[in-house]
């Protein structure tokens, strides 16, 4: 008997509307397709749907296209910290998972949040709350100059007509008790990403160093889309049907973000309660130290960044003097030792169990014969570092 074909279904549909098929209709082809009467035809050329236009790369897009790009290079994909932070470094799968000894590979989306830079939402590429794409390669790969820039590669950027330069600029995390050496990295002038080795984390040495990727979405878009302001970024496009045909519908940055930026611009230079600030900020320290003496570091963890973002608002606020913030900040890069240290004791006491796993792309290669790997492309050791508060 004649295998029934497969029903012509032009792509893309010029209508997303599915038609209504009855179960009439239904019977009727199966019926056709079992005497061999159903044939698959050729749409005439008035009933093709129009091509669709090639949509840009939108916000989204350029999230899905890194999702699937180091998907590829072994990254556990995984989801943001549900807390104010200043930056994916401050995600427990950094922070925490460049102590100790064992191997790590990770990527994912981080909202950000840093008060002070809110404007009203009317800067055109400066805001509170922002995104970055966070990759972290434990132990540092030999070869993580190639990857990144494959990167950029399967975002479109040709590399042979693109000016891409690495400025050194080392980095440093005063409340996390961080530090790395570290370059910017230029497209075209624009700086699109900070580029790390880990030395550091919580006054604990990296052994073997974490190699740190941050792509900062918002200008990465604005190059690719090129735009000037980024509430004119296009965060998605589609097509529907209108009443002369398909059109492109659009939904922006702006309109997503643009209303939020006003509001938490207002809320953290003008409303925010001082006073309860101040309160929040003395409970999470109070309560971090009980979870470290419980040797709970994980919970400790999350109270030293609820401490932190409380003081980031009472900066923006003009709360803190200038030699309060540097005792706070020292407050805080206090609690943020201890978690390390309560940390790596507690993945000792379990043996670290991950030691052993093989090292994504290195065939043969176990963390244990890297423990105290440095990476083979690093500067000297520089005076300055830049600082980075959050």
């Amino acid at each position: 008997m004649e295998a029934c074909p497969t029903p012509l279904r032009p792509h893309p549909p010029a209508d997303p509307v599915k038609l209504h098929v009855s179960a009439q209709t239904q019977a009727a082809r199966r019926a056709s397709c079992r005497r061999g009467a159903h044939r698959p035809r050729r749409l005439p050329e008035a009933e093709r749907p129009a091509p669709r236009r090639p949509l840009m790369l939108t916000f989204q897009q350029i999230i899905l296209t890194l999702q699937s790009y180091w998907d590829r290079q072994g990254c556990a994909l995984l989801q943001p910290i549900d807390m104010e932070v200043g930056a994916g470094t401050s995600h427990v799968h950094t922070f925490l998972r460049a102590i100790g000894p064992e191997p790590w590979r990770a990527a994912y989306v981080q909202p950000s949040r840093r008060p002070k830079d809110g404007r009203y939402g009317e800067n055109p590429n400066r805001l509170q709350h922002y995104y970055q794409y966070q990759v972290v390669l434990k132990p540092a790969p030999e070869n993580i100059l190639d990857l990144y820039l494959g990167s950029l590669a399967a975002l479109g950027f040709d590399l042979k007509q693109n000016d891409v330069r690495f400025v050194e600029d080392d980095w440093e995390n005063p409340t996390l008790g961080a530090w790395g050496l570290g370059w910017e990295v230029w497209l075209n002038g624009m700086e699109v990403t900070q580029f790390t080795y880990f030395q550091q984390v919580g006054g604990l040495d990296c052994k073997p160093v974490l190699g740190e990727i941050t792509y900062g979405l918002e200008r990465l878009a604005m190059y690719l889309q090129k735009v000037e302001n980024v509430y004119d970024l296009i965060w998605t496009e589609w097509e529907e049907q209108g009443p002369n045909g398909p059109e492109i519908r659009r939904l922006t940055y702006g309109d997503v973000y643009h209303q939020n930026e006003v509001e938490q611009s207002t809320y953290n230079f003008e409303q925010a309660n001082v006073e309860l600030l101040f309160t929040f900020f003395n409970s999470y320290e109070a309560e971090a130290k009980r979870m470290i003496e419980a040797q709970l570091a994980l919970p400790a963890y999350e109270l030293v960044l609820k401490a932190g973002h409380t003081f980031n608002l009472l900066d923006a606020r003009g709360a803190i003097s200038v030699t309060e913030r540097a005792a706070y900040i020292g407050r805080i890069r206090a609690l943020s030792r201890l978690v390390a240290q309560a940390y790596y004791d507690s993945r000792e006491k379990l043996g670290f169990p991950m030691i052993g796993n093989p090292v994504p792309g290195v065939p043969g290669l176990t963390t244990d014969a890297q423990e105290a790997a440095q990476p083979a492309w690093a500067p000297p050791l520089k005076a300055e570092r830049k600082i980075d508060q959050d």
